[in-house]
């Protein structure tokens, strides 16, 4: 398999993609593109069971969305779901028959962090996994499905403190809230996920894909509630408030690399910006 933002390799019946588009893993419209068309070759492929997402770049796991491309990756998206919508690849990528597994070193905020949320089962490295959704703080509601995972998993409280208060989170306060579902070290991260694939792996695809059907009608929400966040995103983020912070951030060095790097302080200093 070739990709332009992804790295794919094959171990037995466990696929291994390690994400690669520089220079920081923005979700934009070639890494969608490619996660489509992984997705598209993966799933007929019965000798295929479990999909490993991991990052070829140790800061940053999928750091967002390129906000200046929003309409051509909502375009790519649709691609597979039929529906221009980021939320809706996410919740198929939650409700296929493939095992899926987020390896995160190093940053995974907004859409990143939503990512991690449709994956089925997320391990972050204590060192370095940073976790975020921070659209609030451009006056939007998270479009990917954030907070209908993130009340499932933690509760109304800690959801509310996650998603109003746009901030990072370590990997081991993400493990405690419930985010993900361990924190490791990195140095014993990869052999962990790697063994656990392998594992699951070697059991009959009936019964995995008899169990992930039977936990996502408990714990995953509809496609309309999907759709509605999606929707919800896609108009505010077109809106003059939105449009006018977006801006603001991006002249604080907001989708750069060293910006994003000290991203605390970046939407501190937004959260003091007032638009007229």
């Amino acid at each position: 398999m070739s990709f332009q933002t992804l790295l794919v390799r094959r171990e037995g019946a466990v696929a291994f993609a390690d994400i690669a588009a520089p220079p920081m893993n923005l979700l934009g419209p070639d890494l969608v593109r490619d996660l489509v068309s992984l997705i598209k070759q993966l799933e007929p492929d019965d000798s295929v069971r479990v999909l490993v997402f991991a990052s070829a770049d140790p800061e940053y796991f999928i750091s967002h969305v390129d906000v200046n491309q929003v309409t051509a990756y909502r375009q790519e998206a649709a691609k597979l779901t039929g529906e221009a919508s980021l939320g809706l690849l996410f919740r198929h990528l939650s409700t296929s028959r493939l095992v899926t597994i987020a390896q995160i070193e190093g940053r995974a905020r907004a859409a990143g962090s939503e990512f991690v949320l449709a994956c089925d089962m997320a391990f972050g490295a204590l060192e370095s996994a940073i976790f975020g959704q921070f659209e609030p703080a451009f006056g939007l509601l998270p479009g990917g499905g954030a907070a209908l995972h993130l009340t499932r998993l933690m509760g109304r409280g800690r959801a509310l403190e996650v998603l109003l208060s746009a901030d990072d989170y370590n990997a081991d306060l993400a493990e405690r809230y419930g985010w993900i579902n361990r924190a490791l070290p990195a140095a014993a991260l990869p052999d962990f996920v790697r063994n656990l694939a392998q594992r699951i792996a070697s059991f009959p695809a009936a019964g995995l894909a008899a169990v992930k059907t039977r936990v996502n009608g408990i714990a995953l929400a509809s496609v309309e509630d999907f759709r509605r966040d999606s929707d919800a995103f896609g108009d505010a983020v077109r809106a003059p408030l939105a449009q006018a912070r977006t801006q603001a951030a991006l002249n604080q060095g907001f989708q750069t690399r060293a910006g994003e790097l000290d991203f605390t302080r970046l939407i501190s200093q937004l959260g003091a910006w007032r638009s007229s």
